[in-house]
């Protein structure tokens, strides 16, 4: 068992129930697949750097789970069928990359504000 980070960008013209049937869709191939679910982060709407499919935004999401890798193949071609994916990166983390999002998670999303 090895844990891994998935990311993928959703077309922008999706409406917010066809959002979140897609996500699902991916939870739920995961936990299928005998994987855990370590975090999970819904980004939102961002701009993409360029153009993908004539789409300048995306719907970013996040996944972090522990599997086998043999699921990973699976799911990245669950992920190159699915047309309303644009984009889509799965990588394995390893012990530094673990201990960065436990300390970013355990943070929390406060930052801390410089005076000028």
């Amino acid at each position: 068992m090895r844990h891994y980070e998935t990311v993928f960008i959703l077309s922008p013209v999706l409406s917010s129930d066809q959002i979140k049937a897609s996500i699902d869709k991916y939870r739920s191939f995961l936990v299928k697949g005998n994987a855990t679910i370590a975090h999970e982060e819904e980004i939102g709407l961002k701009p993409l750097a360029y153009q993908i499919k004539h789409k300048k935004n995306g719907v970013y999401h996040l996944i972090e789970f522990v599997s086998e890798p043999s699921l990973i193949k699976e799911l990245e071609v669950t992920y190159a069928r699915d047309e309303t994916v644009l984009r889509f990166l799965t990588f394995a983390l390893d012990k530094h990359a673990l201990a960065h999002n436990m300390e970013r998670r355990s943070n929390g999303k406060k930052e801390s504000k410089k005076e000028l």
